[in-house]
C-alpha cells in the first residue's frame, strides 16, 4: 500500500463518490506529519487542530477518521485507554504492531513479519484484499509489576517509562 498524498486521497474519494474537503486534507496532513510512534484519538486531533486555529468540529473529525480508516488510509487502534486512536497506515515494510500496558498505557511498537505473512496467506486463501493487519498485545509493564500491580498499586500511580518515552497517550 503506497503512502497517501492529497492527490491520491482525492482520487480515491472521488472514485467512491466522495469529495476531498479541506477538513479531510487537513486531517491527512496532520497524520502525515505525526512523529513515528505517535497515535491520536479523535479528541486529541480536535485539540491539536483547535490550538492551530483550525475550525473543524469534533463530529467532522470523527466522521473523517472513521472514513479514512475504512478506506485503509488510517489504522484504527484499540489501545488500553478504552477509546480508539489513529495513525497513518504505512506501507507494509513499515508495518508494525503494538504492545500496550493496560495500567499506564505505555505503548511500544514492534515489527513481526510472520504475523503479516500469516495474514496475507489467509487473505489470499479466502480471496480477500488486505487493508490492515495489526496485533495489539495487552499487558502489564515491568514497573507496574514491581510496584505491586494490581492490589498494591496506588490509584494515581503513573509509570515513569511511559512519560519518558512519550507513549502515555
Amino acid at each position: 500500500m503506497p503512502p497517501y498524498t492529497a492527490a491520491s486521497l482525492k482520487s480515491e474519494l472521488n472514485s467512491r463518490g466522495w469529495r476531498l474537503t479541506p477538513q479531510r486534507e487537513t486531517i491527512l496532513h496532520v497524520f502525515q506529519n505525526l512523529p513515528r510512534g505517535n497515535h491520536l484519538s479523535a479528541e486529541e486531533l480536535y485539540n491539536l487542530l483547535q490550538q492551530r486555529g483550525e475550525g473543524i468540529s469534533l463530529s467532522t473529525i470523527y466522521r473523517s477518521v472513521k472514513l479514512m480508516a475504512r478506506m485503509g488510509i488510517l489504522r484504527e487502534l484499540e489501545l488500553a485507554e478504552g477509546h480508539k486512536h489513529y495513525e497513518l497506515n504505512q506501507p507494509f515494510p513499515n508495518h508494525h504492531h503494538h504492545l500496550v500496558c493496560i495500567q499506564c498505557n505505555q505503548t511500544i511498537e514492534f515489527k513481526n513479519d510472520s504475523i503479516l505473512k500469516q495474514a496475507m496467506k489467509q487473505v489470499e486463501k479466502e480471496g480477500f484484499q488486505l487493508i490492515d493487519c495489526q496485533l495489539t498485545i495487552h499487558s502489564i509493564c515491568p514497573e507496574a509489576l514491581r510496584m505491586g500491580w494490581p492490589s498494591a498499586l496506588p490509584s494515581n500511580w503513573c509509570c515513569s517509562r511511559a512519560i519518558v518515552h512519550g507513549h502515555n497517550n
